[in-house]
């Protein structure tokens, strides 16, 4: 009861830093909420069961500690630019802001620290990681949107996603290089519309969801898992991997939708290289999980079963089909929904 309490507690305190870093109207307003936010989610991390966990935790600390203390000395220096007028200084020190924030999102070249974190955590704690932990820094690069910058970390982030997933064999570690991905593809469309990119998050938070829901109830963590379970339940295998390709943006399935907006805004701003690249970055990601996809279908392992079938008769399952059936046809959905008004 205290351990579930204090949960809710911290997940709260959690909650209101990200909302005092938002609306804050300055750089001290925000890294306090960002410091609020990182203090109450530490405790999250740390499970005493699991020494992965608290090894997760103090590279989250570290990592995040660092981006602070350099985010509040620099704010400090943007200041004292603002009032002495020096437009050089102003420029250089924005910079280090956004090199920060960038760290505390885990975008590439600053995304070192993100996949190994993943490893440690639990599902619901790596989503948190992958959704919520992200709304904060991303809001705050949109206030300060340098180009160059933004740019170079739009197409390492694509491209690190797309290659670093392709030797994992751990579904977290695969997970975070897809965050990553999708990093690239938020941030792209963060230099166009804020609208954009809050409906690309809105779509990748509620993919993830899906994904890391199941992983959550059947405890799955590696792919020899995916091929050795779902023997006896064709629908879940099957649903399962259809959320892997809606994630991966892969036409008609739902994820395919923000990716839509994006190409279509960054046509129109003539980003034409960027979009070749992103596009690219996407179809081999797209090809990891259609290996994952065609090596699960045709590969059968009669072991766990006994597994499979206590956890089975649960309404968790019949949510989770839910769910699946707006990922796989929820493009349709809204198309239809839009066609008739």
């Amino acid at each position: 009861m205290f351990y579930n309490s204090s949960k809710i507690l911290f997940t709260t305190i959690m909650i209101i830093g990200t909302l005092i870093t938002v609306t804050s109207n300055s750089w001290l307003g925000a890294w306090m909420g960002l410091e609020i936010n990182l203090l109450s989610f530490i405790p999250l991390l740390s499970d005493n069961n699991n020494l992965m966990s608290t090894e997760a935790s103090l590279k989250y600390f570290l990592t995040q500690a660092l981006a602070s203390t350099v985010l509040l000395f620099s704010s400090i220096l943007l200041m004292l630019a603002n009032n002495l007028n020096n437009e050089i200084n102003e420029s250089f020190t924005s910079m280090i802001i956004m090199s920060t924030l960038l760290l505390k999102s885990g975008a590439a070249p600053f995304h070192f620290w993100f996949p190994n974190m993943m490893e440690g955590l639990t599902w619901m704690n790596a989503l948190m990681l992958m959704t919520w932990q992200k709304i904060a820094p991303l809001m705050l690069i949109s206030y300060l949107n340098i180009k160059n910058l933004l740019l170079i970390s739009v197409i390492l982030s694509v491209i690190i996603g797309a290659i670093g997933g392709l030797n994992q064999t751990s579904l977290r570690k695969l997970m975070a290089f897809s965050s990553i991905n999708h990093l690239g593809w938020m941030l792209s469309s963060l230099m166009i519309s804020e609208s954009i990119w809050l409906i690309y998050f809105i779509f990748y938070s509620f993919l993830s969801f899906v994904l890391t829901f199941m992983f959550n109830i059947f405890k799955l963590f590696h792919l020899n898992q995916l091929f050795s379970w779902f023997v006896n339940s064709k629908i879940l295998k099957f649903s399962l991997f259809m959320n892997f390709l809606s994630l991966g943006g892969l036409p008609p399935f739902l994820g395919f939708l923000p990716k839509w907006l994006v190409i279509q805004q960054l046509t129109m701003c003539n980003q034409y290289f960027l979009l070749t690249l992103m596009m690219m970055s996407t179809l081999i990601t797209l090809f990891f999980y259609l290996r994952i996809c065609y090596s699960a279908f045709m590969l059968n392992y009669f072991e766990n079963n006994w597994i499979m079938e206590m956890n089975m008769n649960s309404n968790n399952t019949n949510l989770y089909l839910i769910m699946t059936f707006f990922s796989i046809f929820g493009l349709f959905l809204i198309s239809l929904f839009f066609f008739m008004l």
